[in-house]
């Protein structure tokens, strides 16, 4: 079977308009990997375990595993949001990646779905395709840590 072009060999327009619609309104989960767990501790000056003791919780995941993720706030804004992302320069690869999680760019109906609910979808600056694959492998390649991996890291 042949592989059919990505709608977004051309690239696609996106620019942050600063809604935080990514970063809460609703329940979900920013899963951390051991890079953005070393960025966000480096950031805060934290040990591993005063950030996840602050800052994370346990999320289910497939087969009964648990994996570590960002808590939210009572309103579902992630802890880390306070009109702006307080750890911008260090935040996860989940959320500095958006709006190019390989799921979003699958097609063009999915992209311009999310769009109704992103207004910096659609305008701005063109990405190219490069950038968005780029970004596209990185959401991909970040795994989550797994809770039995995280205690060995408090543990050290």
């Amino acid at each position: 079977m042949e592989k059919k072009e990505p709608f977004y060999k051309d690239g696609l327009n996106f620019a942050c308009a600063r809604c935080s619609f990514c970063c809460g309104h609703s329940p979900g989960f920013v899963y951390l990997s051991k890079r953005d767990l070393d960025a966000l501790c480096s950031y805060f000056k934290m040990t591993v375990s005063e950030f996840v003791l602050k800052y994370c919780r346990w999320a289910d995941y497939y087969y009964g595993t648990q994996v570590l993720a960002l808590k939210e706030q009572k309103n579902y804004d992630c802890i880390l949001w306070n009109n702006g992302c307080t750890a911008y320069e260090g935040r996860p690869i989940q959320c500095s990646t958006w709006p190019f999680w390989s799921w979003m760019i699958e097609d063009r109906k999915t992209w311009d779905e999310c769009a109704q609910e992103c207004p910096g979808m659609n305008k701005g600056r063109l990405w190219t395709f490069e950038e968005i694959e780029k970004n596209r492998k990185q959401y991909e390649n970040n795994k989550p840590l797994y809770r039995e991996e995280v205690e060995k890291l408090m543990n050290q």
